[in-house]
């Protein structure tokens, strides 16, 4: 009797993530650093914003940042408990989504992965694949927005460690270099939520050290989410038009994390 080879499980479904940069220096008010009325109204923003702590353990070295990792810990205003993230990112070359996600498949991660979410980042002109794996951390003892200390949030991100992750490069390589870690950050963001083109829309003030390490810079995101790959190209597009026609548009890409393991 001859046996049929194995079907390899499909490729992870993603859904999208557009993500548009805005000038700090035209949309947020130069005393308060908080986004002007008129963006406000153009998106029928409230006043009131939610704050989000976020801060990355790594190495000094950043190896874990090396091998395509970030290991996170947030606190949202007005959740329970911390949300822990560990993210492998796979660069998109081009357009080619597909190829990205048959890579992110021979790496372990396929269709059958219902512990992790598959994300396309859709940037102005990059785009990246995110695999992540989300879990939650207790809070009790922490006040407001606060995040754990260097100690706490080592052995919090250790205990909750996805196998995948830990055996990365070798056995218990993930939890081994958390152990030898520190933090990168914490970066205190605010973000409000409006709507444009009939979609949720998401607009983020980011504080950042800046590069000298003297001041900060603010990065501001415009961002929506789809299941829909054509929307998402679609409304890309519309979008950047449209902050472009408002003069608030910057032609890069988003690049915050990559700003605080740089910077922090």
């Amino acid at each position: 009797m001859a046996f049929l080879p194995a079907i390899a499980d499909p490729n992870m479904t993603p859904d999208y993530e557009v993500k548009l940069l805005m000038d700090p220096s035209v949309v947020l008010n130069p005393s308060d650093h908080k986004l002007t009325p008129t963006v406000l109204s153009t998106f029928a923003m409230p006043t009131s914003v939610t704050k989000m702590n976020v801060q990355f353990l790594d190495t000094s070295a950043k190896e874990i940042y090396a091998a395509g990792w970030s290991p996170r810990i947030r606190k949202t205003e007005g959740e329970n408990d911390f949300e822990l993230t560990y993210k492998k990112r796979y660069p998109v070359s081009g357009n080619d989504i597909d190829g990205a996600l048959t890579t992110a498949n021979a790496g372990g991660f396929d269709a059958g992965d219902t512990g992790y979410d598959a994300q396309v980042e859709w940037g102005y002109a990059q785009k990246t694949l995110s695999i992540s794996r989300k879990k939650t951390a207790s809070d009790a003892g922490y006040s407001g927005m606060d995040l754990p200390g260097t100690s706490d949030s080592r052995d919090m991100l250790i205990d909750e460690a996805p196998d995948k992750f830990d055996d990365w490069v070798s056995n218990n390589w993930g939890t081994a270099k958390l152990a030898s870690s520190r933090i990168f950050g914490p970066v205190l963001a605010k973000r409000s939520i409006g709507t444009w083109n009939s979609t949720q829309l998401y607009i983020e003030v980011w504080p950042i050290k800046d590069a000298a390490g003297t001041g900060i810079e603010y990065i501001v995101e415009a961002s929506f989410k789809t299941t829909s790959r054509t929307e998402a190209g679609a409304k890309h597009d519309a979008l950047v038009t449209f902050l472009s026609g408002k003069g608030w548009f910057v032609a890069q890409d988003s690049l915050k994390t990559g700003l605080i393991m740089d910077r922090y």
